[in-house]
């Protein structure tokens, strides 16, 4: 790595985070964060923003270098107050799936971005919601998806960009967040935090 310029470091092994900062066209490697993934927050905001926060810091604690940068994210799905994360089994994604059909639902993203440069460390986060709306979801449409094992791996049992577009009628908000990461906050997001960093008032991405 060249002297002065940062190292991005993407905490999670995401396939659809890893391609959607790929847009950016900047140089990352991504660490996992070995976490539990709980919090004590009921807000489903900062519920989702204490994980990415904490997915961050295993992955920034654990590095010994300055002008590093570790960019977090944690996504879930709520109705009503109810958090939907990653299903346990199959017959818990079909409850999910279940309880969401028919109802617009809200998607929130937390991103979470560790900083140290220029001798000191800074914190920053930011949600993005999103709204998803369901059309009743058949037996045998219930079937099929949950057949393809889609939803095992995904917040509230499904995934927008594969076959549940069978049963997703509407998307009101950023599709990328519902994805995983949004990526156009994200951009002006940050782009707040490192315009000062940049001695000669370039581009941010210099930095990389």
């Amino acid at each position: 790595m060249e002297k002065n310029k940062f190292e991005l470091i993407l905490a999670s092994g995401s396939p659809r985070r890893k391609e959607l900062l790929g847009h950016l066209k900047i140089p990352f490697k991504i660490i996992t964060a070995d976490t539990d993934e709980v919090s004590d927050a009921t807000d489903p905001k900062e519920f989702c923003r204490d994980i990415a926060l904490e997915k961050g810091r295993v992955v920034f604690d654990k590095q010994q270098h300055d002008n590093l940068i570790v960019i977090s994210a944690d996504t879930i799905v709520c109705l009503d107050g109810k958090i939907y994360g990653k299903p346990k089994n199959q017959d818990e994604a079909r409850q999910f799936l279940s309880e969401l059909a028919g109802k617009t639902h809200s998607v929130m993203t937390a991103v979470g971005i560790h900083l140290s440069g220029q001798g000191q460390s800074s914190v920053h986060s930011f949600v993005e919601e999103s709204f998803v709306t369901f059309n009743e979801i058949p037996p045998y449409l219930m079937d099929k998806y949950l057949a393809t094992g889609d939803s095992l791996d995904k917040a509230g049992a499904y995934g927008i960009q594969g076959p549940s577009l069978t049963f997703i009628s509407r998307v009101n908000g950023d599709y990328a967040n519902v994805v995983g990461f949004p990526l156009s906050r994200f951009v002006v997001e940050f782009n707040k935090i490192l315009r000062d960093l940049i001695p000669d008032g370039g581009p941010w991405e210099n930095l990389f």
